[in-house]
């Protein structure tokens, strides 16, 4: 047990990439143990947030910097400029990441605001589907909006979809959470912009844009595999019609949406075309939706009263308000984590790491281990680690360790933010133990989805 809670942690920390050999080892010292012993306690915390009802972000944010403190005081008397550069260089990846998904926060947000999920949230429920086809529909969809929005978004949309149609139906409830699930992180794992994982992959120059989309017949087996087995445990029938009136899109809900498809081919753009990091183009493309909202304000009341419905109550659009809705609990828990993992990393454990993972085990297993690593901790830290070790490896290879922290943490509801959103929103009806009755299904989907991408792509 002591020696896999080792390699566990040991895997999370990645070193920097400093071009001068005289930084200090400090593997076997007590400074490395006990910056070790912080993260470990912080990143447990982190596990069982929802246990100890603390926000993520808090305990990494601590850990984050009393991990540099106790650096630099063991490099009292050595040059700084070493501690200075690896913290500036952890910093400068952490901004970039940063305002690049603030900015897809505030589109998503902004969609939600003008009720353009909602919408089709109702469009579902109206429909009248059967339990069948409503499991199915719920999990395509989201295979498909997760690529371009997120998999916790996706997964908490078509969520609400299968706890509104499944009153009365709690088995439908398990088995249609644990399939939005699955497809969401499936779905995020060809996209840039479907997790953050692949974000940074992009953003690293490792796998261009358009070449993301080689793990989609990957990432489609990875749905279907589970999907097609757990479809034969669906209750019979169909549930009982709503007879809620379905919401209705508010003004400039689907311009929005298309100013976000024209901000990703901006920032998509910049990298191909200008060789600019993508980031530029993403907060260009805000400047489209604060131009446009201000448009939509500029209107005023009276004249946007005039053009809805009687009886329907215009909102008017903040763009500010949107951007202070953005995950920020998410944003600083990225912080803490890539400056903690990043203290540790300079610490001295990128040669144990490497040596550990893709020297003895070699890339292909090191590189499902990091899927199967995925579904106990975050696929955050442990993506970041192996961008910074930078392996060598084939292009083939960065591919399956794309795929497989993208989809590995679909083994356990733990493994994704979208699980644990869906945990708290189907709460007694979809939980850990009846997640885990499915894993091995699950696991059958992802060792399928490995094997496909090295039979087509390799």
């Amino acid at each position: 047990m002591i020696k896999f809670l080792t390699l566990m942690f040991t895997l999370l920390l990645p070193a920097l990439a400093l071009a001068s050999g005289d930084a200090l080892d400090l593997t076997n010292s007590w400074v490395g143990f006990a910056c070790l012993a912080i993260f470990a306690i912080s990143y447990t915390m982190v596990i069982f947030e929802e246990q100890i009802h603390m926000r993520k972000s808090k305990p990494v944010l601590l850990a984050a910097g009393l991990i540099w403190i106790l650096i630099a005081f063991a490099y009292r008397g050595e040059d700084p400029a070493l501690i200075e550069h690896a913290i500036r260089h952890n910093f400068l990846e952490y901004a970039e990441l940063f305002f690049f998904l603030l900015v897809a926060m505030t589109y998503i947000d902004a969609m939600l605001e003008r009720g353009v999920f909602d919408a089709l949230r109702d469009w579902l429920i109206k429909k009248g589907f059967s339990y069948r086809a409503l499991f199915w529909l719920t999990g395509i969809l989201a295979f498909f909006i997760s690529p371009i929005a997120d998999n916790l978004t996706t997964a908490l949309i078509m969520g609400a979809v299968v706890m509104t149609v499944g009153k009365g139906k709690p088995e439908f409830i398990a088995i249609g959470c644990i399939n939005i699930v699955i497809s969401a992180n499936a779905g995020g794992a060809f996209s840039p912009f479907g997790d953050i994982t692949t974000l940074m992959v992009w953003q690293k120059g490792i796998i261009e844009f358009f070449e993301f989309f080689a793990l989609f017949i990957p990432s489609l087996v990875n749905f279907l595999v589970p999907a097609f087995i757990m479809s034969f445990a669906l209750p019979k029938g169909s549930p009982e019609p709503s007879g809620t009136e379905a919401a209705e899109i508010e003004q400039g809900g689907m311009v929005i949406v298309g100013l976000f498809l024209a901000t990703i081919i901006t920032a998509v753009s910049f990298h191909n075309f200008l060789h600019l990091p993508p980031v530029y183009g993403m907060m260009l493309g805000l400047s489209y939706i604060k131009l446009y909202g201000f448009w939509l304000r500029k209107q005023g009341r009276k004249s946007l009263q005039s053009s809805i419905p009687a009886g329907r109550q215009h909102k008017e659009f903040d763009i500010f308000e949107r951007v202070a809705h953005a995950e920020w609990d998410t944003l600083f828990f990225f912080y803490g984590v890539i400056l903690a993992v990043g203290g540790l990393g300079f610490i001295g454990y990128l040669e144990l790491v490497s040596e550990a993972m893709y020297g003895e085990l070699g890339p292909t297993k090191a590189n499902i281990l990091v899927g199967v690593l995925s579904a106990i901790v975050d696929n955050i830290p442990v993506m970041f680690a192996v961008l910074t070790m930078e392996p060598e490896m084939s292009h083939l290879q960065w591919l399956l360790v794309t795929l497989t922290a993208g989809v590995g943490g679909s083994m356990l509801s733990i493994g994704s933010a979208a699980g644990v959103a869906l945990m708290g929103q189907a709460r007694g009806h979809y939980t850990f133990f009846s997640h885990l009755k499915w894993t091995p299904v699950i696991a059958l989907g992802y060792g399928a989805s490995i094997y496909v991408h090295l039979l087509i792509n390799g």
